[in-house]
């Protein structure tokens, strides 16, 4: 392999991999806030109870998944400076500014926020902890936005001028609209919460289908989980559709894969605009992605519709083949993402800033073998957390209520270190 093939591998599996807990985070927050707000607003105290440990469960989902996944974000973006030099030195006056506004967002302002909600737990009013956990899924969402500006400023420039070789930046709110981001954005949120869905949805089947105690909890937690998953999968469908007409005005050749178009009348195109060279990514790549997408977006779609008329009379947890399905209906959302992140990066190929920069021309100068030692050391790592990760949030899925610590009272002195006021 080149040195730029080892570069290309070692931040697709490092994004790919760290695509994998954004999409969760995003998914997941959302619902475990309106489980929260339920859970505080409910009058009666039974209820109350019920869905205030359905938080703390799923809840404790997120937070395995959201601290994993930090790391994974950190360590990702020092791939900027280690192999893409060119990129940060033609574009860092553009895109700089979004990279670290997502980075105050969700290291500082995100985090903070739930550290506060994680911690307050039986320490703060009702509405401010609610408010806590519903400013953790915004800032989640602004996070998203953020680094979706920069990409979509790879994807589609705008907004800028070229001085003596570098961009700079002279239309902030042109980066802001940017189409491409904000199709991307409505694409990516949906998407997200078709995960989330899926997710609360199939572990919630599975511990029916295993025969739980907590059938109040789990009744509750898959009647959210297979509504948002079915409204969000439609409308995950519907943006795809909506997003060909923007890729055909500013990416024809990737529009051309997609759609089956004539691909050597684009690349002659292209080559008369921009000079010779190869201007057609990896085909099938492109197209196989694009149809698992497309194939795994309509089945989850699908079976979820169905699910939630087997809701009435909870026929979906009755019948234990259609339980246990919704629980292997887990990964699709995953995969489905990831081949929408391949078509999105691959399909603008040559580019890594469509237009101005070639992947050849951002690469930085570094030794094949640097880059051979980096890319094993960086795919191990990433693999590794996600492992970890995955087998935390399976091991506390499998567990159930009774095993969640977030927001457990804490237990009492012990009677020799209690201290004794005499009056």
């Amino acid at each position: 392999m080149s040195a730029a093939e080892l570069a290309r591998l070692q931040f697709a599996a490092t994004t790919g991999i760290h695509w994998l807990f954004v999409i969760l985070t995003m998914g997941l927050v959302p619902l475990v806030a309106f489980m929260h707000t339920r859970a505080a607003y409910s009058r009666d105290p039974a209820k109350r109870a019920v869905r205030e440990r359905m938080t703390r469960f799923w809840g404790q989902l997120y937070v395995i998944n959201y601290a994993v996944g930090i790391v994974t974000g950190i360590v990702m973006e020092f791939q900027f400076g280690l192999s893409w030099s060119g990129l940060s030195k033609f574009a860092g006056n553009v895109f700089g500014a979004p990279l670290a506004l997502e980075t105050l967002i969700a290291f500082f302002a995100e985090s903070t926020f739930l550290g506060m909600w994680i911690f307050g737990w039986g320490r703060l009013r009702r509405g401010v902890h609610v408010t806590l956990i519903w400013l953790v899924a915004l800032t989640a969402y602004a996070s998203g936005y953020w680094i979706l500006v920069a990409n979509g400023f790879m994807q589609h420039p705008v907004g800028y001028e070229v001085r003596d070789g570098v961009a700079y930046l002279t239309d902030f709110t042109a980066l802001l609209t940017n189409s491409m981001s904000l199709t991307a954005l409505a694409h990516l949120s949906l998407g997200a919460l078709t995960t989330g869905g899926v997710l609360v949805a199939g572990f919630s089947a599975w511990h029916f289908a295993r025969g739980t105690q907590e059938t109040e909890l789990f009744r509750g937690s898959l009647r959210i989980g297979v509504w948002v998953s079915m409204v969000a999968s439609f409308f995950v469908v519907v943006l795809g559709e909506l997003q060909k007409p923007v890729i055909e005005d500013t990416q024809p050749m990737k529009h051309a894969l997609i759609e089956g178009g004539d691909v050597a009348a684009v690349q002659a195109r292209m080559a008369e605009t921009y000079g010779p060279g190869d201007y057609v990514p990896w085909q099938d790549w492109v197209r196989v992605s694009m149809d698992v997408m497309s194939v795994l977006g309509n089945t989850v779609s699908t079976i979820t519709f169905v699910a939630v008329f087997l809701l009435w009379k909870d026929r979906l947890v009755k019948w234990r083949p259609m339980a246990y399905l919704m629980t292997a209906m887990i990964p699709l959302p995953f995969i489905a993402s990831i081949g929408g992140w391949i078509v999105r990066e691959i399909g603008r190929q040559p580019w890594i800033i469509y237009g101005e920069l070639t992947v050849e021309d951002a690469l930085s100068h570094v030794g094949r073998t640097s880059l051979v030692v980096s890319c094993a050391v960086f795919v191990t790592v990433f693999v590794a957390l996600a492992v970890v990760n995955w087998t935390l949030i399976t091991r506390f899925a499998r567990r159930g209520p009774d095993a969640t610590q977030l927001g457990a009272a804490e237990p009492p002195a012990p009677a020799d270190k209690q201290v004794v006021h005499a009056y």
